[in-house]
């Protein structure tokens, strides 16, 4: 396998960034937002996070996967980050979510964070779920239709967090 690297995204990475985060949306099974970033939009949105970060093939600098950390709070539980993961479709099942998630855990503290908390892992997102109690996360519990997909119909979400 080639050599894959992450790290800190960079503004050549942008127009890459946007197109796997919308083609994330534009599915409509895992991401909660349901409108795509538009190239200013994304340089805004990806720059707001407390880190952006990419997963790059070093042979050819091409951008196969995506992450955002950042808050999932304020005030007195501003130690609480959220993070959203995306992978090209091409570059699904190369474990590229794996070593996204990893620099993620990894980075966190950095910024002040003691905890790693996703709100809404969707119930039928089976790679992600398992991916993330293979890394530790415990899951909360499940909120029965928390989700709902493109084609209308609702599934249930699994919070999840990880101490870091």
């Amino acid at each position: 396998m080639e050599n894959i690297i992450v790290r800190a995204y960079r503004e050549e990475d942008l127009p890459a960034m946007a197109a796997i985060w919308n083609e994330v949306v534009e599915e409509g099974i895992a991401f909660p937002q349901e409108d795509c970033l538009n190239p200013e939009e994304a340089r805004a949105f990806f720059a707001s996070q407390s880190r952006s970060a990419v997963a790059v093939r070093e042979s050819d600098g091409a951008v196969l996967g995506l992450y955002i950390l950042h808050p999932n709070n304020v005030g007195r539980c501003g130690h609480i980050c959220n993070a959203s993961y995306a992978v090209s479709k091409e570059s699904r099942g190369l474990r590229i979510g794996e070593r996204l998630v990893r620099d993620c855990i990894a980075s966190a503290p950095k910024f002040g964070y003691r905890i790693l908390q996703f709100n809404a892992v969707v119930a039928s997102n089976q790679r992600a779920r398992r991916l993330y109690e293979k890394l530790g996360f415990t899951r909360l519990g499940v909120i029965p239709g928390g989700f709902r997909m493109k084609d209308g119909h609702y599934e249930d979400i699994c919070p999840y967090y990880l101490q870091l």
